[in-house]
């Protein structure tokens, strides 16, 4: 992100020369109160929204001058709300990648740690998920996501509010299997995240957003653990609840 400024309306600025970078095999985390942008980054990534000034580079390349094909091909998004299909397993990690052969599904699954799950069902890749997938556990669920990710060999996994909905235990699952993912394949990871203990787990860095603009940005535990830093004024008063755990 390059002096980017963006707005929805003249009256509702959303980020004002927010300037960020993610580098390969690292891992940033976007936090800020309700309303700060977080969002609207990833809508802007995706290029739902056009930033009015500055830029935003994928790889070197401009997204709003990238073809979508080009575009998806360096990263995946994976979310809190899954979208999944009514089709088979293998249908739903091929989304991002139809042409993948059998043998490469398959490595992504194994990678996300699912095929083992997949396998055991009756029918393996062709057993049917269900409307949303809603035949799979949550946890299941997102490592389908990310398996779906995977497969798309993406140099950035951008990751929005993905583990939020998760038990706690799962959440520590899929975050060591994201970690263990990096050990591997040179992926960036940028995590939008309310969570503050989640955010220190995982992150390299952290970023702060306040009213569109970055008011503070370093390394995550070292800003997170410090009181008097603006994370840990800002954010822990506008998130009374939030776990600094």
């Amino acid at each position: 992100f390059d002096a980017m400024a963006f707005s929805y309306s003249p009256q509702r600025p959303a980020h004002q020369g927010l300037s960020f970078r993610v580098a390969a095999g690292e891992r940033v985390g976007i936090v800020g109160p309700s309303g700060a942008g977080k969002s609207t980054i990833v809508r802007l990534l995706l290029r739902e929204c056009v930033p009015q000034a500055g830029a935003i580079r994928v790889g070197g390349h401009d997204v709003n001058q990238l073809d979508t094909q080009t575009l998806l091909g360096q990263m995946a998004l994976v979310s809190q709300d899954i979208t999944l299909f009514h089709g088979t397993i293998d249908e739903n990690l091929r989304l991002g990648r139809p042409d993948a052969s059998h043998e490469q599904v398959r490595a992504a699954a194994r990678a996300a740690n699912i095929d083992d799950f997949i396998m055991a069902l009756p029918q393996g890749y062709a057993t049917r998920i269900g409307e949303r997938g809603l035949q799979l556990s949550g946890g299941q669920r997102q490592r389908v996501a990310i398996a779906r990710a995977i497969a798309t060999k993406p140099a950035l996994i951008v990751l929005d509010e993905a583990v939020s909905a998760l038990d706690v235990s799962v959440r520590g699952q899929i975050l060591e299997l994201l970690l263990d993912l990096q050990r591997t394949e040179r992926i960036a990871y940028l995590f939008v995240s309310h969570d503050l203990g989640v955010v220190r787990a995982f992150a390299h860095r952290v970023v702060l957003l306040e009213s569109g603009r970055i008011a503070e940005q370093g390394d995550a535990r070292a800003v997170i653990d410090n009181p008097q830093s603006a994370i840990g004024r800002a954010l822990v008063a506008a998130v009374p609840k939030l776990t600094r755990k």
